[in-house]
């Protein structure tokens, strides 16, 4: 036989069609808003370049924030959880996580921490382990980056406590992007590098300041020389552009002031 207590807090779980339905639409709408919040950001993002990371900076707070109200929604739906009613949960949420749910707990720890500490934002270009790419998204679970050869890596946020991290924009738009060229030893290395300098200032992705200068490093070696083009690119989506850029118009520069290659393969140290 149930006691009138017992009936009570029974019937503080009894989940009826009304609710089952509200926990449904609660949590579509949810996902609807999150993902329309996603793409406009990201579409205000792309026309504000100036802007754009504090923009999509956003997108994962406020993702964060729908979801979690909808979670005190579902909860608020099926739950009037008493002080007993908490502490017993928690015990089993603790079993949970130590049990089953280990890797997944971990993944939100480092997204969370990875939310407040910053060490990447939408946008920035990141190395974490062995993969690198512009930063495209940053969720609780997981960031996503999009490489060089416009594949989109998914890296478990487990990674910000296990592997290292490099970032080369660190929430701006311009990025160091180094270019290296080989030229023979029989090669003047003043008119070599004058002619790097140049390919390098005149492309139309430069970024050049008296913060941000543009650099050429020439080194010896046995067989020849290596020179090391330094400078920051105007945004870092045009990267590869400005690599390509640069080393077209320095071969051509090369070419046309006979400036020869070694005529052996450059086996990097």
């Amino acid at each position: 036989m149930v006691s009138a207590a017992g009936s009570e807090q029974l019937g503080q779980f009894d989940i009826g069609f009304g609710a089952i339905l509200s926990i449904v639409i609660t949590l579509v709408v949810a996902y609807i808003l999150a993902t329309v919040v996603d793409r406009l950001l990201q579409a205000l993002a792309d026309r504000l370049a100036a802007e754009r990371f504090r923009v999509l900076l956003l997108i994962p707070v406020l993702k964060v924030g729908i979801y979690g109200l909808a979670a005190y929604g579902v909860v608020s739906l099926t739950v009037d959880p008493s002080a007993e009613q908490l502490l017993a949960f928690s015990g089993l949420f603790g079993a949970a996580l130590g049990f089953g749910f280990k890797e997944l707990f971990t993944d939100v720890l480092g997204g969370l921490s990875i939310l407040f500490e910053r060490p990447y934002r939408m946008g920035d270009k990141i190395a974490i382990g062995e993969h690198y790419g512009e930063v495209v998204a940053i969720g609780l679970r997981s960031t996503q980056l999009v490489t060089p050869n416009d594949n989109l890596v998914t890296i478990p946020n487990d990674a910000y406590f296990s592997e290292s991290i490099a970032n080369a924009t660190a929430g701006n738009a311009e990025m160091l992007v180094t270019i290296e060229f080989h030229v023979a030893a029989a090669a003047d290395p003043t008119t070599a590098t004058q002619l790097v300098e140049e390919a390098i200032i005149t492309s139309p992705y430069v970024y050049v300041t008296d913060n941000h200068p543009a650099e050429v490093h020439l080194a010896d070696n046995p067989s020849y020389f290596t020179l090391t083009g330094k400078a920051y690119v105007n945004d870092l989506r045009n990267e590869e552009r400005f690599r390509t850029d640069v080393t077209a118009r320095a071969m051509t520069a090369f070419q046309e002031h006979g400036i020869e290659q070694p005529k052996r393969p450059v086996i990097d140290e």
